[in-house]
């Protein structure tokens, strides 16, 4: 994991857990790169708060799209029960800032296709079962230009695709 985890910890710091931060020898202050806002879904969300985290991506604007939670179990957490392809539309219109990055939930990776302008794939060497769905809805086919591509020492793969317009 090592050039893999030092590609982290440089190219996308931000999307380290705050909790993993000084676990990685990730330094307190370090700089967001590439987003400064995260969309969850409540699986993902999930995994942090049965571990009794409630802000995982303390670093980041956070937002939970989330029908089940009425009421945030963090200040910096906002919940977005309705309207979410709208926020987004929002958050996108604003100016200056950084990207806003979706970790995990295929649902909502694919009620959010239309927003989505880059992708950044990676891929372990390991299979873990039939495996899950990048996008959990039916859509119409979208088209995205490859754009870098790096190999890690590990087998991991890292591509970045950007939507053709």
């Amino acid at each position: 994991m090592g050039e893999f985890l030092d590609f982290l910890k440089t190219e996308y710091p931000e999307t380290i857990a705050a909790q993993g931060w000084p676990l990685l020898g990730v330094e307190p202050g370090t700089p967001n790169r590439h987003f400064d806002t995260v969309i969850q879904g409540l699986g993902s969300y999930r995994i942090g708060l049965d571990a009794g985290v409630t802000s995982p991506y303390a670093h980041l604007r956070e937002y939970v799209a989330t029908r089940s939670l009425t009421e945030s179990p963090d200040p910096n957490v906002e919940l977005i029960a309705d309207d979410l392809v709208g926020r987004i539309r929002a958050l996108k219109a604003e100016e200056g800032g950084l990207g806003i990055w979706l970790c995990g939930g295929s649902t909502i990776a694919g009620e959010l296709i239309d927003e989505v302008d880059e992708l950044i794939i990676k891929t372990y060497p390991q299979v873990y079962g039939s495996g899950m769905p990048m996008f959990g809805a039916g859509f119409e086919p979208r088209d995205f230009t490859l754009g870098a591509v790096r190999a890690f020492d590990n087998g991991v793969l890292v591509r970045t695709y950007t939507r053709k317009r």
